[in-house]
């Protein structure tokens, strides 16, 4: 058998598998876990982009990110779907595009105080649950393998210098068109550090039996070139 033969026959047995990925923000989880799912052929779920979708639904309607109830409520009547298709991974609430507006400073400054509500955060991770039951999936957040899917076949945990973080968030707010600093930027990492990692209910915290990956120095196909290596490992040894 050839190497590219073996390789693919190595994947193809990955079928069905659940790979879940942890991470403080900007070190890689989304375009990471995207591009993982497309080489495998999986399912792509954006923890974190139903947190902001709901965010942006709130600060749409007046639903204040200290009110858990009302957002619990929001958050159970809203249908929060993907569209994977054409190589783009799209959030949709009620059938509506909201990929673009999710990813605004206002809604980046509140999801954290919105997803820090046990009853929104209840309510979000059964949707992701439900979402995960179909198999070959790969998905990403800050609880994803310690809350949503703590039995997941493989959990990675990636991890950057605040410094690098900080430069990848500037150059995605460039993008968008929206003016900010590398200061402010590092200054923002760290406040969300510090709220994620001390929040009462599902903290961002690595779980014991995930695969420490740091990305600091790695480009975005290094990163899925290793992660694919210390996923097989993993597989031959289970």
């Amino acid at each position: 058998m050839g190497r590219m033969a073996d390789i693919k026959y190595k994947l193809t047995s990955l079928q069905g598998k659940v790979i879940a990925i942890d991470g403080p923000a900007g070190a890689g989880k989304s375009t990471t876990a995207k591009l993982l799912a497309e080489r495998l052929g999986f399912y792509y779920l954006d923890t974190g982009a139903m947190y902001r979708a709901l965010t942006y639904f709130a600060l749409k309607n007046g639903i204040s990110p200290s009110d858990g109830v009302k957002l619990a409520t929001a958050a159970c009547k809203l249908h929060l779907g993907f569209d994977n298709r054409d190589g783009l991974n799209r959030i949709l609430v009620n059938g509506v595009d909201v990929s673009t507006q999710i990813r605004t400073p206002e809604v980046t400054a509140q999801v954290s105080e919105v997803s820090a509500h046990r009853m929104v955060r209840e309510t979000i991770v059964a949707k992701q649950r439900e979402l995960g039951k179909r198999g070959s999936l790969v998905a990403e957040g800050r609880d994803t393998t310690t809350v949503v899917f703590p039995g997941a076949d493989v959990k990675i945990y990636l991890e950057a210098s605040i410094a690098e973080r900080a430069r990848r968030r500037l150059l995605d707010l460039a993008k968008m068109g929206v003016s900010t600093s590398l200061r402010e930027q590092k200054e923002e990492i760290r406040r969300r550090d510090e709220y994620d990692s001390k929040r009462a209910h599902s903290p961002l915290t690595k779980a014991r039996d995930a695969l420490l990956v740091d990305t600091t120095h790695l480009t975005i196909e290094q990163q899925v070139d290793h992660i694919i290596s210390l996923i097989l490992s993993v597989v031959k040894r289970s």
